[in-house]
């Protein structure tokens, strides 16, 4: 997630694109303007080094959130669609834009467009699309993307201590109180550090070999991995104060 704004807009459109594998992309538009789909294809593809960008993922795997002011009522609305292979992550999404328990409807679509044998055939011309990587990534229309990638040979990609922070957040399933944590601790990025960041939510039941890589015996575990040294917080999540003290240089 690349942090340029130190918090989300009051007025906004959103748009989250995934891979099958469960990545996130995304942007936040105060300005309302056009194509943004096209960029996060464009994204993804540098990103995850694809031969060309994915617009097969386009709309199969997208959501879109329009945050506007009600010009009769004078007051804020909210529309929120998401096609229905992403319905499923719509804590997530809640979490990124800053939206607190938001039911999102279903976008509307046609019969046999996101067709699984159909989608299946881009499965071997781009095989990272479907690899687990938890990866949330915001991204911002100068081309610039923050982010933390685990390589196929079990190491580990670094990116150079000018890019930021990168931070694992290792959790055991998702659930109601994995979102809290989320939104706890994307205010507070947002709020509080001047630099980009890459958050990467890790699983331990799904990806255990993570978890051992990084010494993490106990969920939810906040895992500051650059700029070192490596520190962390087990248990203490919701305390804000304590992540600070995790994040920033003792004399700031």
């Amino acid at each position: 997630m690349n942090q340029n704004h130190p918090q989300l807009p009051e007025l906004f459109k959103g748009i989250a694109l995934f891979t099958p594998g469960g990545d996130l992309i995304y942007c936040i538009d105060p300005n309302k303007q056009g194509r943004w789909h096209l960029d996060l294809c464009a994204g993804l593809q540098e990103m995850l080094g694809l031969s060309e960008p994915p617009h097969f993922l386009v709309p199969c795997y997208t959501a879109t959130i329009d945050k506007w002011l009600d010009p009769r009522r004078q007051k804020l609305r909210i529309s929120a669609e998401a096609y229905p292979l992403v319905m499923r992550h719509q804590a997530l999404l809640n979490a990124v834009f800053g939206i607190d328990n938001l039911v999102w409807q279903l976008a509307p679509w046609q019969e046999g467009l996101c067709d699984s044998i159909v989608l299946g055939t881009y499965r071997e011309q781009f095989p990272q699309l479907w690899e687990e990587n938890d990866l949330v990534v915001r991204f911002e229309r100068n081309g610039l993307i923050n982010y933390f990638q685990h390589k196929n040979d079990g190491s580990h990609l670094l990116p150079p201590e000018s890019q930021g922070y990168v931070l694992r957040l290792f959790v055991s399933n998702y659930s109601v109180a994995t979102e809290r944590i989320l939104q706890n601790l994307y205010n507070l990025l947002e709020e509080s550090l001047n630099c980009p960041y890459t958050l990467k939510v890790i699983d331990v039941f799904k990806h255990p070999e993570q978890a051992e890589a990084d010494q993490v015996s106990a969920t939810p575990t906040l895992v500051k991995v650059w700029p070192k040294p490596i520190k962390r917080i087990v248990g203490e999540i919701e305390d804000m104060n304590k992540i600070l003290r995790l994040l920033l240089p003792p004399d700031v």
